[in-house]
């Protein structure tokens, strides 16, 4: 089944590539918050949380925009007897 490892690597791909923009742009705002709060040293932590909710909340609202993907309905099981009488009627 080489589709499927191909497909969960492809995946994994994704995911890692996902986390590292979500990790640059937390990064980069934790850089604006600091310089913004005159660079001060020792709130390393503080402005990497900060930055760190302002991202993951402006980014989750998107997400739940994003209408799910929608399931095709499958129509109900018949029976032979059944679909015979339904033609049949």
């Amino acid at each position: 089944m080489v589709g499927d490892e191909e497909g969960v690597i492809i995946r994994q791909i994704r995911t890692f590539q996902m986390d590292q923009s979500l990790e640059n742009r937390i990064r980069e705002r934790a850089y604006e918050i600091w310089t913004a709060h005159g660079c001060l040293h020792g709130q390393a932590d503080q402005h990497w949380l900060a930055a760190e909710r302002e991202i993951l909340a402006a980014s989750t609202p998107a997400l739940a925009r994003e209408p799910a993907p929608k399931k095709k309905r499958r129509s109900p099981v018949r029976s032979k007897a059944a679909r015979t009488l339904a033609l049949a009627g």
